[in-house]
Order: C-alpha cells, then sequence, then structure tokens
C-alpha cells in the first residue's frame, strides 16, 4: 500500500467507527409516566373522589420514578380511601392530566399523564401569601446605637420582596411584629403553656390571610475589635486605628417559614459568614438601598438575603396552596383568593370541614386548632381581583363547612 492512500484509509475505518459506536442519549429533563389510581366516592362527592383518584395516581408514579413519598393511605374492601400525600423529592411533578376516569360500583378510577421534572422545583400554579414578621436579635448588644437599626426589619422586608418578584407569592410587610419573647432561647419554637390560646404564629397568619409566617433570629451580629494600645504617643495611635480598620464581624441568621394553618414548622435554614476591615452599618443605610449594598457588611448581608430567598422559594414550590372560605351562600362559597393569587375559571380546588375534635400537643399545652377532613370539590365560576367564587358538589350544611374553614389545591 502506498503512503498517499494510507491516509485516505485511516479516514476511512474512522468514520466507520463512528457510525458504528453507539452515540450517547440526549439527557431529558422530564420523564413522563402513565398511571392508574383509585379513590372511594364518600358522601356522594364524586369530584373529590376524582382528584383523590388522581392523588393516587401521582403517589404510584412518584414511586415508579424512586421519588420519596410520604403519604398515609388506608384501604377499604380494596379500594383506596385516600387521606393525606405530601411530596420531598428529588423530582418535581411538572404536570398531571387524566386521560381516562371510570366508575366501578363505589370506587372511581383515573389513567392519569403525569410529567416528573428533572429538578425538585414543582410548577406552581397560584400565588401564595406569605407574611413577614421582624427578625429579633438575639444578642442586641451586637447592634451599635450608632448603627442602622433598620437590620430587624430591613432584612425579612427585603427577603419578602425578592419572593414577590419570583411571582410564586403574594407579600405582607408586618415585621414590627416580633414572633419570639426570648430569641436566643426559644426561636422556632413557642411556648404559650395557655390550654386554649393559638400560637402567634397562627393568630399573624389568620389576621393577615396569610398561608405563611416568615420569622427569624438574627444570632450573631458581633464585632472583634483589637486591643487598645497602651500610650499616647503618635505611633501608639497610628498602630490602635491599623488595628480598628481590621476588625472582624461575624454574621449568624436563622430563617423559618410556619405554615399559618396550623403552625407547625415547615423549614429552617442557617446562614453564617464574616467580613474584616470596615464592619460597621451607617445610621442613615436602610436594608436594600444602594449605599447599604455598597458596604461590606451590606454586600454580605444583601448575599444572605438573595440566597434565602431562593431557598424558601424552592422548600416551598411543591407545598400545596391554601386559603380560606369567606362567605357560604346556599352551595356558593366565596374564598379569600382571587385573580391576584392565579385563580381562573374552572379551577377545582378540594375543601376542608371541621371534624370538632381539637388538636394540642405537649400535654394539652399548646392548641394547634381543629381537625380537618376533605368534604367537597369547589369549582370556581367567577374570579375576582381579591377574591373568587365557586359551586361546591355538596350541600355546605350536610359536609359541616364554615366561615374560615380551608381551601386547598393538590
Amino acid at each position: 500500500m502506498t503512503r498517499s492512500l494510507r491516509p485516505l484509509l485511516f479516514l476511512a475505518l474512522l468514520l466507520l467507527y463512528a457510525c458504528a459506536s453507539p452515540r450517547p442519549k440526549p439527557v431529558s429533563n422530564s420523564l413522563t409516566l402513565t398511571t392508574e389510581g383509585q379513590a372511594v366516592i364518600v358522601d356522594n362527592s364524586k369530584l373529590l373522589a376524582r382528584r383523590k383518584a388522581l392523588q393516587d395516581a401521582i403517589r404510584h408514579a412518584t414511586m415508579e420514578a424512586g421519588t420519596a413519598i410520604k403519604s398515609f393511605t388506608q384501604v377499604n374492601n380494596g379500594s383506596v380511601l385516600f387521606d393525606t400525600f405530601s411530596m420531598r423529592s428529588a423530582a418535581a411533578i411538572s404536570s398531571a392530566h387524566i386521560i381516562k376516569e371510570w366508575e366501578d360500583k363505589n370506587t372511581y378510577h383515573v389513567r392519569a399523564k403525569i410529567s416528573l421534572s428533572a429538578n425538585d422545583f414543582c410548577k406552581p400554579q397560584y400565588r401564595k401569601r406569605i407574611v413577614a414578621t421582624g427578625f429579633n436579635l438575639a444578642q442586641p448588644e451586637h447592634l451599635s446605637s450608632t448603627e442602622s437599626t433598620d437590620i430587624v426589619s430591613g432584612i425579612p422586608r427585603e427577603i419578602m420582596h425578592l419572593l414577590e418578584d419570583s411571582q410564586d407569592f403574594i407579600g405582607t410587610n408586618q415585621t414590627h411584629i416580633a414572633i419570639y419573647a426570648q430569641p436566643a432561647d426559644q426561636a422556632p419554637n413557642q411556648n404559650n403553656n395557655e390550654p386554649y390560646l393559638v400560637s402567634k404564629i397562627m393568630q399573624t397568619a389568620s389576621e393577615n390571610g396569610a398561608q405563611f409566617v416568615l420569622s427569624g433570629v438574627i444570632r450573631d451580629l458581633k464585632v472583634e475589635l483589637a486591643q487598645d494600645i497602651q500610650g499616647n504617643n503618635i505611633f501608639s495611635l497610628a498602630k490602635s486605628l491599623a488595628r480598628s480598620l481590621q476588625a472582624k464581624r461575624s454574621i449568624g441568621i436563622d430563617i423559618y417559614v410556619h405554615d399559618g394553618f396550623t403552625g407547625a414548622l415547615l423549614t429552617q435554614f442557617r446562614y453564617t459568614d464574616d467580613i474584616t476591615g470596615d464592619v460597621w452599618i451607617p445610621a442613615n443605610y436602610t436594608v436594600g438601598s444602594k449605599g447599604f449594598r455598597d458596604t461590606k457588611i451590606g454586600a454580605k448581608i444583601s448575599h444572605i438575603i438573595d440566597t434565602v430567598s431562593k431557598d424558601v422559594d424552592k422548600a416551598l414550590s411543591c407545598y400545596p396552596f391554601t386559603t380560606r372560605i369567606l362567605q357560604i351562600n346556599n352551595n356558593s362559597l366565596i374564598i379569600d383568593a382571587g385573580a391576584q393569587e392565579n385563580v381562573h375559571l374552572g379551577d377545582q380546588l378540594v375543601v376542608y370541614a371541621d371534624t370538632n375534635e381539637e388538636l394540642h400537643l405537649n400535654g394539652f399545652q399548646e392548641y394547634i386548632g381543629r381537625d380537618k377532613r376533605a368534604v367537597g370539590v369547589i369549582t370556581i365560576h367567577d374570579v375576582k381581583a381579591r377574591y373568587a367564587i365557586g359551586e361546591l358538589d355538596v350541600a355546605p350544611k350536610d359536609a359541616g363547612l364554615q366561615e374560615g374553614d380551608w381551601v386547598r389545591a393538590f
């Protein structure tokens, strides 16, 4: 073989190998599964059974995909009587569509196409309301009298604004409210020690029509200064000034998000950092302002605020939207959510009523409300900016519904 033909032969062999070799499959960002679910029809509420059957199908899909599921399932005569459902997983629900549904005796069946995203973010349809409360200082002496006092209210205020910017939340600023009387020792728990006293979390959420309560504690803002240099000569003064410019300040902030309907702590985070040099917060600067962000400590705190907003949004993305019943007129319900929460005509939400059983924890020392049970489904037929009106598929009186009861998307 001549030398001139060798390069051509090598190229031909290379092309042949490339064609014969298996090509890597493109990585998909989602997984779509078709699964079936079922639920018992209770009190003739077929819409509620339909929603529960779809939840059951989603549970099967996530289990098939290897997703971690927390659920309580009750089986009666071979049929699923679904009660509660929650998901924390590496894959979140992207969409769920029923492609076939049928009844068999007293059981509702669905076949659904479930799409799971590759990340752990759900795609919430509704904007959820969150109320921001003040962040207590665990050590008030860590903030000097010559520094900005806006830290306590400014940090939660700016977190709330960023959550609103995500379009997933509607915020309410109540940063003048201090949730924890003893933040250094108590937070995030509340020890009311009153058997029938609603927790401050639940009270704050109810008064502000919020689903979530954002609170926090500024654990650490301690400044470590170099020891003063003895003497009054110019060299001592220069050395003292240099050491003061190299002061060190620690930053430690705890973040809590509670469910306003039950007072339960849903998620918490801790953020720590430190800076050296000019560590002071000018008194005339407010959190979020350009002047504040341009300071060393302001830049650090602003970065924490940005991280908090992303972490909270991620943690709550899969949590179901919940609101309250404002008014009951025959079978028509007015709910405390409307166009601003992205409620649309034809939306269907599950309605929960009291079981008249009071719930207490810690040996009856903590009252957390009344137990709830799903009783029906409301179909929205009129949407206003601040509220919406819908028809319930069962009689509210028969279901034991009252104003203030819950309405939830699954």
